[in-house]
């Protein structure tokens, strides 16, 4: 019956003395496709020269004298020079840089250390071996970057001056684990979520202890997002400007505080500014570059998928 329903079926669709319409090829989408993709990579390039854009102004302007950088409109054929980066580095008689840039390398470096080891930690604690309550625990830590950090200068700097610790690396350590540890729990925590619980679990079952499995599995796995959270926390506690500015003078004063040195009741040295700040830069772009592919890894490891 089914085979007979089938046949009349095949039959009642067939017209004599007409063929089946054929399907014309899709010329277009590959067209469309090609030129999309054109249009994404040119826009691509235009967003990469607008972040581009600053750092060529300011190259330009710190190879440029200073009666030719602080010129309005601004002389873009004037005569190069690399007088401004001779001064930086004390070639006239100038302060000499290195005092500060030693300052930010250690506070930045132990205080990224501090927060890495504490941050592991307690992602572990909110991500594998979840704690009671561990949602209210991740709001507190992100509630304190909701403060202002104007408003809680006056206690530390009170706090820093009873004590006898201002003007001190151990101060600037302190406070920038502070400041970055929310920021790294939450991160090192979306990163550990993703590490698969069967795997610690059996080497637990094989007789590894917590410290071993630390070293010896879990970190191995979470290298890109510690990388990619070390490397914000570097570059937070380097770039920091407000407390070290008050809370230090002369001993701990890190290299954004020798920045405002260029600004003075003469005016503003502006292509020596550009120099310092690019100089001053180059550690930031060095740690980027040298942790790039860990970095990209490290973003995507805990992106919601």
């Amino acid at each position: 019956m089914s085979d007979s329903l089938g046949t009349a079926t095949s039959v009642s669709l067939r017209v004599p003395g007409r063929s089946a319409p054929k399907r014309r090829p899709a010329t277009g989408a590959p067209g469309r496709r090609r030129v999309g993709g054109a249009l994404l990579g040119l826009l691509a390039w235009v967003v990469a020269l607008i972040f581009v854009t600053p750092l060529l102004w300011m190259l330009l302007t710190s190879l440029h004298a200073e009666t030719d950088a602080s010129t309005n409109p601004p002389s873009f054929f004037a005569p190069l020079t690399l007088d401004s980066y001779a001064n930086f580095f004390g070639a006239n008689g100038g302060v000499n840089p290195w005092p500060f840039m030693i300052n930010s390398a250690v506070a930045a470096v132990v205080s990224t250390l501090i927060v890495l080891v504490l941050a592991t930690m307690a992602a572990y604690a909110l991500a594998i071996r979840r704690i009671t309550r561990w949602s209210d625990v991740l709001f507190f830590l992100l509630s304190t970057k909701m403060l202002p950090m104007v408003a809680g200068l006056l206690p530390v700097y009170l706090i820093a001056r009873s004590i006898g610790i201002l003007d001190t690396w151990l101060l600037l350590i302190i406070i920038y684990s502070a400041m970055n540890l929310p920021i790294a729990v939450w991160m090192m925590r979306s990163f550990l979520a993703e590490v698969p619980v069967e795997v610690l679990e059996a080497a637990e079952l094989d007789g590894a202890r917590l410290p071993r499995v630390f070293v010896q599995i879990l970190l191995p796995l979470t290298g890109p997002g510690l990388a990619a959270t070390a490397l914000i926390c570097f570059i937070f506690s380097w770039n920091e400007l407000l407390f070290a500015s008050v809370l230090t003078s002369t001993s701990a004063a890190t290299a954004p505080v020798f920045l405002t040195s260029f600004v003075t009741s003469q005016g503003l040295f502006l292509s020596q500014v550009c120099a310092a700040s690019l100089i001053i830069s180059v550690p930031v772009l060095i740690a980027g570059i040298a942790a790039q592919d860990k970095l990209v890894q490290g973003l995507s490891m805990g992106a919601i998928k």
